[in-house]
């Protein structure tokens, strides 16, 4: 396996961010371009926005392509979002997205936050289960319509 690096965001991750976010939520769930546009926004609003040592993101690539991503911004007194994680399908079953995720909460804790939450949708098993072996703790569930698709949206949460 070719080495594997975690880096930092560059403005110019937006474009292959928002497009695996596109094509992947597409296939696997039937989201429509509204989760493209959200997408696109947490973008523009991490790259306008972003707090050095407040918001952070990680992009995991391996000779210089991107294989996946995973952000941490502030979200209140004491807490961090973890937002965007995704990793391509070539790039799984490595390990690489536990790796994605402990980076992110190791720097989370450095940072100073006593606590880090998420969303996601029931339907993105594997991510659930790797963010229970880490952890977290599903603290709530809701059925809904989001994105053009019937969806269980849960919120997750770990305290460091």
């Amino acid at each position: 396996m070719d080495k594997i690096t975690i880096r930092d965001w560059r403005s110019d991750d937006a474009a292959w961010i928002t497009d695996a976010h596109r094509i992947h939520y597409a296939d696997s769930d039937g989201f429509d371009d509204s989760f493209v546009a959200l997408v696109a926004q947490v973008l523009a609003e991490f790259d306008q926005s972003r707090v050095p040592g407040r918001d952070r993101a990680f992009i995991a690539e391996r000779d210089g392509v991107p294989l996946g991503c995973v952000f941490s911004v502030a979200a209140g007194e004491g807490v961090a979002q973890l937002r965007l994680f995704l990793l391509l399908p070539d790039a799984r079953g490595m390990g690489l997205g536990r790796k994605l995720i402990e980076a992110c909460m190791d720097w989370g804790r450095e940072a100073g936050y006593a606590k880090m939450v998420l969303w996601t949708h029931e339907s993105h098993a594997a991510a659930c289960a790797l963010y229970e072996k880490l952890g977290w703790h599903c603290v709530a569930s809701e059925p809904m319509q989001a994105f053009g698709a019937d969806v269980v949206r849960q919120n997750w949460e770990i305290s460091f």
